[in-house]
């Protein structure tokens, strides 16, 4: 159970904090196993305003660590993940945003980071067997930097929830807050709920079990419009307001939340290759990836769109996965990123209880507007004739097999 003879003795470990049971548990029992100093570190990808900020600081050191340290992160996970999630209209089984597991890469990036600041070799986490976490947190950390050892207390020792209350209690030190039916994890780009009802594909959970959007259904709210726009693929303003994109997201959240917009429950394959289910609230992420996906009909080609849709499903695996260091993603970025040029223009839309409504869609790049016809109404760039014989030329392929299939030739060639 002791740590390689490599490090020091006064080497820290660098252990990833959230300020749940098993992060708790962690700090005391890591020191006392170890015999080291434990430096806790938050990331904040979302979800923390400064009295959380202030109160997870102090849990921390009352339960004994050394030093805590929040690293602020809103603005490098929209940049090297949520932008690529929009431009790639990503939902995971046609309908999950990942919500919380993209914050993975960018958390465990920066756990190294500190703990290079720290010349410590030593991260722990505190995720267990059964989840996706774990994977995605390993992974991370080993290809950042595969001379760290990475502890995995919780996991490793199979401690149970009861055994590390008991501990606490045992060490008289701070108890998490207790009483919730519900594992909720938050972030920027959503919220993630685990209950009773999610360990089978039978029900959803009940309405004030919800966290952003509680008691929405239960006193629906009048129809609003409100307008996004979009700078090369960029969310850039709300109702012509210019909005740097973190603030925007948490604007939308506030706003789409109340209409109970952006719930869900996704049934699908985990990392481990079990299936899962979790009920999630993404209200910003559905008015962006929806106000996204219009903008881009109206300016990217048909081929294009293809392409995207493509590697866009390729890419949400290896970010669900906790792969989105691999050299692999960098490519995709380069294809999407260059996919978003044109990608610039006004969304209208129409919030409404439970349902996001597009009204309508702009753009200086409207291929729409770059014809001189108009859909059912006039042809504008080809003549009746040339429509007749574009139709003969397409109807070809079908022509020749319903030849073939009844033993047909097309007759003499002369």
């Amino acid at each position: 159970m002791k740590t390689q003879n490599t490090h020091k003795a006064d080497t820290p470990i660098i252990l990833a904090f959230s300020g749940g049971l098993d992060t708790s548990f962690c700090v005391p029992w890591l020191q006392e196993t170890y015999r080291r100093p434990v430096i806790t570190v938050t990331v904040n990808t979302g979800g923390i305003d400064a009295p959380a900020a202030a109160a997870l600081k102090e849990k921390a050191l009352a339960l004994g660590a050394v030093e805590h340290v929040m690293v602020e992160a809103r603005p490098r996970f929209f940049q090297q993940v949520i932008r690529y999630l929009i431009a790639g209209n990503v939902r995971r089984g046609q309908l999950y945003p990942l919500c919380v597991g993209a914050e993975r890469g960018v958390q465990a990036a920066l756990l190294a980071e500190v703990a290079a600041q720290k010349n410590s070799k030593l991260v722990a986490h505190c995720c267990t067997a059964a989840g996706n976490d774990q994977v995605r947190f390993e992974i991370a950390l080993r290809t950042i930097d595969p001379e760290l050892e990475v502890l995995a207390p919780v996991r490793d020792q199979a401690f149970v929830r009861e055994a590390q209350l008991e501990y606490l209690e045992s060490h008289r030190l701070p108890l998490p807050a207790q009483g919730s039916d519900y594992s909720i994890n938050r972030g920027l780009w959503g919220v993630t709920i685990g209950g009773r009802e999610t360990l089978d594909s039978l029900g959803t959970i009940p309405e004030n079990a919800w966290v952003v959007s509680a008691g929405a259904m239960d006193t629906p709210r009048a129809p609003e419009q409100h307008s996004i726009g979009f700078e090369q693929g960029i969310p850039c303003s709300l109702d012509g307001k210019p909005m740097e994109p973190v603030a925007l997201i948490e604007a939308l959240e506030q706003l789409a939340g109340a209409y109970g917009i952006g719930r869900g429950i996704h049934l699908g394959d985990t990392v481990l290759g079990t299936k899962g289910r979790v009920a999630f609230e993404a209200p910003a992420a559905e008015v962006l990836l929806t106000a996204h996906r219009e903008l881009e009909k109206l300016v990217l080609s048909a081929q294009q769109s293809r392409i995207k849709d493509l590697v866009s499903g390729f890419y949400g695996d290896l970010v669900h996965e906790g792969k989105q260091l691999d050299p692999v993603c960098r490519d995709i970025e380069q294809l999407l990123e260059s996919s978003q040029t044109l990608v610039t223009g006004e969304v209208k839309l129409s919030l409404r209880p439970g349902s996001l409504f597009v009204e309508g869609v702009s753009s200086p790049h409207s291929l729409m507007a770059a014809t001189k016809g108009v859909y059912g109404e006039a042809a504008g760039e080809w003549s009746a004739q040339d429509a007749l014989g574009y139709s003969r030329i397409l109807s070809l392929p079908g022509i020749f097999q319903s030849r073939a299939k009844a033993g047909q030739d097309g007759g003499s060639l002369t």
